[in-house]
């Protein structure tokens, strides 16, 4: 059966060595860290850690999946996507779950589970943004017809999940603006989409329903000395760990900060991995990282058709920017913010998203090599006769 999965397994095997590894690095990091919140609920770390791994082997399932449908059928799929998408976004701002003033989450019937929305937003609006700017190559400075719909679809997504969920907005604003240089869009209209999310950006900071959380985040990472302990607190016991985790670090379940930072096992869960294998620990999983983008562009070179090559180029950028993004923030070179280590923080559904977007990627490199069997059989059987 192993043998079976194996032949049927496609796609860049370098990928599927980083998946496998990241997911036994999240099993160590998940469980060392959970021990607190398994006390609190009156329960054992074990619990924690195979609801995990339940997530993780559904996760790689559905990459399993995905990466055996051919990657063009996607373009259809993102219409479907988006038009799920917006309506979706604008319940979860009404009637989705509250937790410290952001609706994120909307419950999924009968299973007990939530889900962000915004997960699904990135998935639909890169993709929607690949098959757009793919199709309109002929005529892509046609205003009407081809920069409103893709300025229009940025700005929409942009300002429902930016409500709510500001870093992740901003994210994938970044990441569309990429696959926009990318398609060809002139620097002129590339500039008018920078200005609208500039002017929507504002209006969030200034008179959107989280405004007073965002700013205070930015004043205790711009000036931590002028603000109030609590504001800080995060921040302060992530730079306790990695300080305190020295070179090789304290050893596997040895993490003390983890009694004490509101999320280690997610959103802080690289300062959980400093502090236990030191810093060589943290440069591997920046090592892991910066190999996923060096795999991933070299399939965006040579996918033979624009649509794949931007929608792995959108889906990659997303994956790595957010790592990045998640390890600034422990560091801290960045602002405290909500953003997960891909495929590495305990996660319920944003773990099958974020490997749904390991699958299309494979799905992509899979097309690439395709092409080169067709041709070695060519020549072989030109050879033969």
């Amino acid at each position: 059966m192993l043998n079976a999965i194996l032949n049927n397994t496609k796609g860049d095997r370098w990928i599927w060595l980083i998946v496998i590894v990241l997911s036994l690095i999240s099993l160590l990091a998940v469980y060392s860290s959970t021990g607190t919140i398994a006390y609190q609920h009156g329960t054992g770390a074990e619990s924690f850690l195979m609801k995990h791994l339940a997530m993780v082997v559904a996760g790689i399932a559905l990459m399993y999946i995905s990466h055996k449908l051919d990657y063009r059928y996607y373009a259809g799929i993102s219409k479907i996507l988006m038009a799920i998408t917006i309506p979706l976004l604008l319940y979860t701002l009404l009637f989705g779950n509250n937790l410290n003033d952001a609706s994120r989450w909307i419950a999924i019937p009968g299973t007990g589970l939530t889900f962000q929305t915004s997960d699904l937003a990135k998935l639909a609006l890169i993709t929607y943004l690949a098959r757009t700017l793919s199709r309109k190559q002929e005529n892509i400075k046609d205003v009407k017809n081809s920069f409103i719909p893709i300025m229009g679809s940025v700005c929409v997504v942009f300002i429902l999940i930016a409500l709510a969920n500001l870093s992740t907005a901003l994210m994938l604003f970044g990441v569309s603006i990429l696959l926009l240089i990318i398609g060809r869009i002139s620097i002129k209209q590339i500039s008018i989409v920078c200005v609208a999310g500039a002017v929507l950006l504002a209006g969030v900071m200034l008179l959107g329903p989280r405004r007073a959380t965002y700013i205070s985040r930015i004043n205790a990472f711009m000036h931590p000395e002028k603000v109030d302990a609590d504001k800080s607190y995060q921040s302060d016991h992530a730079k306790i760990a990695i300080a305190t985790g020295g070179v090789l670090g304290k050893g596997p379940g040895n993490s003390t900060e983890r009694n004490y930072l509101p999320h280690p096992y997610s959103d802080f869960i690289y300062a959980t991995i400093i502090e236990e294998y030191g810093l060589i620990g943290g440069f591997v999983i920046v090592c892991i990282y910066l190999f996923l983008l060096y795999r991933c562009i070299k399939i965006v070179t040579k996918a033979p058709k624009a649509f794949g090559a931007l929608l792995a180029a959108g889906l990659s950028f997303s994956l790595t920017i957010q790592a990045f993004g998640n390890m600034a923030v422990a560091v801290g070179l960045g602002p405290v913010t909500g953003i997960p280590l891909p495929f590495v923080s305990m996660g319920g559904t944003s773990i099958l998203f974020t490997s749904i977007a390991f699958g299309i990627i494979l799905s992509v490199s899979k097309d690439i090599e395709e092409p080169k069997k067709v041709v070695v059989g060519e020549i072989r059987e030109v050879a033969v006769a």
